[in-house]
């Protein structure tokens, strides 16, 4: 077995991916420079850059740390992974940790990938009614004094 069956065979097993990346964009020429940095990127099929969401979408056949890498390499740019998902799929989205002011309308930060971020975000409903039981924003709350 060769060198050129070994790279033939990483070839077949590699999948199509979508990589979503948060790149802040304040006008056409950082978006130009944002589509540009990863154009002729080796495996890239297809660039989508969406600069009111500061969104990057990056389809073929890429890895996404190497995505990222390139990105913040060549425009100078913070970037990171999307981190957002849409609100209806936290249990708990407007919890601390999970709601952020930056996201776009609809997505909240993905508080269910990460768990030291949140974990009043991801507890289920009985634990959220034994915390909240003593709430100061809970009108029914049980006052001890």
């Amino acid at each position: 077995m060769g060198f050129v069956d070994l790279c033939y065979r990483e070839r077949r097993h590699r999948k199509l991916k979508q990589v979503e990346i948060k790149v802040k964009m304040d006008c056409e020429g950082c978006e130009r420079r944002v589509r540009k940095s990863v154009q002729g990127m080796k495996g890239v099929t297809n660039v989508t850059v969406d600069p009111k969401q500061s969104k990057l979408t990056v389809e073929g056949f890429v890895q996404p740390n190497k995505v990222v890498r390139r990105v913040m390499h060549r425009t100078g740019k913070k970037a990171e992974l999307w981190p957002y998902v849409p609100y209806e799929v936290v249990p708990h989205p407007y919890a601390p940790g999970a709601y952020d002011k930056k996201a776009p309308p609809g997505y909240v930060r993905n508080a269910l990938a990460d768990p030291l971020v949140a974990p009043l975000a991801r507890a289920s409903s009985f634990e959220v009614k034994y915390t909240s039981a003593f709430s100061d924003e809970n009108p029914n709350a049980c006052t001890i004094m």
